[in-house]
């Protein structure tokens, strides 16, 4: 056993943490996660905390699942890893086959990675060379939306549309082309609700009619846009986008990362507007938080059009050391299956409503700009003036108090600036899901002095 001490200590010495300011993180006093049990972290302490954004968004069925773990034990000891280059395994071939049966209509082809940001860059990949090596050179480029996030490889950030993350690298981006994303209650193209009426997909339909001859592909966050700030997109929108992007002959890309596996209340976002995507992405839930596993799943289509001679090079040369690791896919069969047999996404009804209800209170706080959920995808927009919409200055770490109140309280949640982000497992009990709600508007309450 190491002691608390030796392991803040060591962190603090070694270990170089994502999207995180090192300088300030090593003024803190950092929180160790031991274990988990069901919806709750357990630090070296021994202190339990409710596990309010899913570990980052993957969490399912909860920690310690039996199920899960008995697969990762028993697969681990079948086969720990063999490659996809020029071999099949049994967990990835039978997950594949589960994964088509689940995913929306015309999706026939699934390709492993590991993460959301490469399932996302490759899509991005497919679509390029499929149109290069179809009779289409002159399509190179890609629509995506402001706001987007898509990951952190270069691919995916030059199709990203978050200032604050993409910036500093933009000097090694492709250019892709932005259109607005509704984000209503801070809207880009300065309207409101009663003068709107869907400008930005008008907006979007010209950008596709003055491009669409040089355009691969549209790149979407279906329904709510995750890393921006939880920002919903109104109901219609998707479809709207998707049949304009259709109708111009482009490919749509679904970025299902965050939204896939239960998040939105059905188990794609994309089910929800009838949408048939030509590429999903997916990683996050899919292996239920256990392992990590991507795949980006496509059509008939797009994979013919990748068939030749060998002497063509129409070959997709991507891949990745543990592209359809054994152990990562037969724990993510079992997550499916768990899905199916404790009706998980039909269990969420209920708890989507009690989310909805007890989130109302939110809305009369004088801080609190905008309360917006999808299912279980919940931001609330912390602002200084209720009035002017006016944020708080980034030096005053609105956003982290909040989270510090909340670690106080026996919660985890990790904002995105100054909106606080709810992400609750979708199989956690109703009890536990009302405690979370509790805890997080007692906690802005007492950061925000409100």
């Amino acid at each position: 056993m190491y002691s608390t001490d030796d392991l803040k200590t060591w962190d603090k010495n070694y270990i170089w943490h994502p999207f995180t300011q090192m300088m300030d993180w090593i003024g803190q006093d950092p929180l160790i996660i031991e274990r988990g049990e069901g919806f709750y972290l357990i630090d070296t302490e021994g202190k339990r905390y409710i596990d309010g954004v899913s570990s980052l968004w993957v969490l399912v069925h909860g920690h310690g699942r039996k199920e899960l773990t008995d697969a990762i034990e028993r697969q681990s000891k079948e086969l720990c890893h063999s490659t996809l280059l020029g071999l099949a395994n049994v967990p990835s071939t039978v997950l594949a086959r589960k994964l088509i049966d689940i995913v929306p209509r015309g999706l026939k082809k699934v390709f492993y990675s590991d993460n959301g940001s490469t399932s996302v860059e490759i899509a991005v990949k497919m679509s390029y060379q499929y149109w290069q090596q179809n009779g289409e050179k002159n399509r190179k480029r890609f629509i995506s939306f402001t706001n987007g996030y898509h990951g952190d490889t270069i691919g995916s950030v030059s199709i990203g549309g978050i200032n604050l993350f993409h910036k500093v690298y933009r000097p090694l981006l492709f250019k892709s082309i932005k259109a607005p994303s509704p984000y209503c209650y801070r809207c880009p193209l300065k309207l409101t609700h009663s003068t709107c009426d869907t400008a930005c997909v008008v907006r979007f339909e010209q950008i596709v009619k003055n491009h669409r001859d040089e355009v691969c592909a549209v790149v979407i966050e279906p329904l709510v846009q995750g890393a921006a700030g939880m920002i919903m997109q109104p109901d219609g929108f998707l479809n709207k986008i998707w049949r304009i992007a259709k109708n111009n002959g482009l490919h749509f890309i679904a970025d299902e990362v965050a939204t896939g596996f239960g998040r939105t209340g059905t188990m794609f976002a994309c089910e929800q507007e009838m949408v048939e995507p030509d590429f999903i992405c997916l990683a996050k839930g899919v292996t239920g938080g256990y392992l990590p596993l991507a795949a980006t799943v496509t059509t008939e289509e797009v994979f013919k059009g990748f068939f030749g001679r060998f002497d063509e090079n129409k070959t997709f040369f991507h891949g990745h050391t543990y592209t359809g690791n054994p152990v990562a896919c037969a724990v993510a069969v079992e997550n499916l299956a768990l899905f199916e047999r404790e009706r998980v996404i039909e269990k969420m009804a209920d708890k989507i409503v009690l989310l909805r209800n007890e989130l109302e209170r939110f809305k009369d706080m004088p801080c609190v700009g905008e309360v917006r959920q999808k299912g279980f995808m919940v931001g609330i927009e912390l602002v200084k003036s209720k009035k002017t919409k006016k944020l708080f200055g980034a030096g005053e770490k609105m956003g982290q108090k909040v989270v510090a109140e909340a670690r106080k309280r026996g919660v985890i949640i990790r904002p995105l600036g100054d909106i606080i982000v709810l992400m609750p497992p979708p199989a956690i009990d109703k009890e536990t899901l009302k405690e979370l709600v509790d805890v997080t508007y007692d906690s802005i309450k007492e950061a925000t002095g409100a």
